[in-house]
């Protein structure tokens, strides 16, 4: 049985997992979260690229995993190149779907929704200059996003008249939402209300899912009952009953700690 490794900062890259699941249910998961490091987007990128390595090592070697995703848009900038330096089976990254929006965009205005690290970095003006030259791009960086995601899955609701104080810069400007942050899809339903007028919303889930099963290669897709997929926190494991319920949910079993050594 194949298996992959699905890592994020937290519990946005559960939107990713969710896309790969449901085109490979037969394949055996290891979600893992670094919760003692999180926020990513406000870490500097040495601890982050330390912090990264340490825990998708370990649960490489513990798992015998043959792919690993990095389900994080500020990780995949950083660390990637670091990550196939290291690893000899495939990592897959992530981007923001900014050549997709501006595809879809009739208006050719589009807005990028991210952390305010993925919305300032070189290579996002890389994707914005060579996938949407032709679009006015506006870009909000919000770290308030990606807790109210944290906090969804913990059984708290969205607080709808922040997100729309968020979002009120976009009014009238837009025609499409780039979710830059695989957090982001977690309230994806949310934006859209906050939203209040019809918007497209793109993300990468999709995109993600279908590279990694072709990377796996032709793999029967069928529903096997008996598949254990495992969670991992980097934190102390404690109040998590909403999470767990919702990971539950999901087909992931309850969270486990890694006791991620002070570095």
């Amino acid at each position: 049985m194949k298996r992959v490794l699905i890592f994020d900062s937290g519990v946005g890259g559960l939107s990713v997992y969710q896309e790969i699941y449901a085109q490979l249910p037969n394949v055996q998961y290891v979600y893992a979260f670094d919760d003692a490091g999180f926020p990513y987007g406000e870490l500097p990128e040495t601890e982050l690229i330390t912090r990264t390595m340490h825990i998708v090592s370990l649960l490489v070697e513990r798992h015998n995993i043959d792919l690993v995703v990095i389900a994080c848009n500020t990780a995949s900038t950083i660390v990637l190149p670091t990550l196939r330096s290291r690893l000899t089976i495939p990592v897959v990254g992530v981007v923001p779907a900014i050549k997709p929006a501006a595809l879809l965009s009739e208006r050719k205005a589009i807005g990028l929704l991210a952390t305010p690290a993925t919305v300032k970095r070189e290579y996002t003006d890389q994707l914005v200059s060579q996938f949407a030259s032709d679009c006015d791009v506006h870009r909000i960086g919000s770290t308030r996003l990606v807790e109210m995601a944290e906090a969804k899955l913990r059984g708290i609701a969205v607080p709808m008249k922040e997100l729309s104080e968020i979002l009120s810069p976009w009014q009238d400007k837009i025609d499409s939402i780039v979710l830059g942050c695989t957090h982001f899809p977690l309230i994806k339903g949310e934006i859209a209300d906050a939203f209040g007028v019809p918007v497209n919303i793109i993300d990468s889930g999709l995109a993600i899912a279908n590279r990694v099963k072709a990377l796996l290669g032709e793999i029967e897709v069928r529903r096997v009952d008996n598949v254990v997929n495992l969670t991992y926190n980097s934190a102390a494991v404690n109040h998590h009953a909403a999470l767990n319920q919702s990971l539950k949910e999901m087909k992931l079993e309850a969270i486990q700690s890694l006791n991620y050594p002070k570095l």
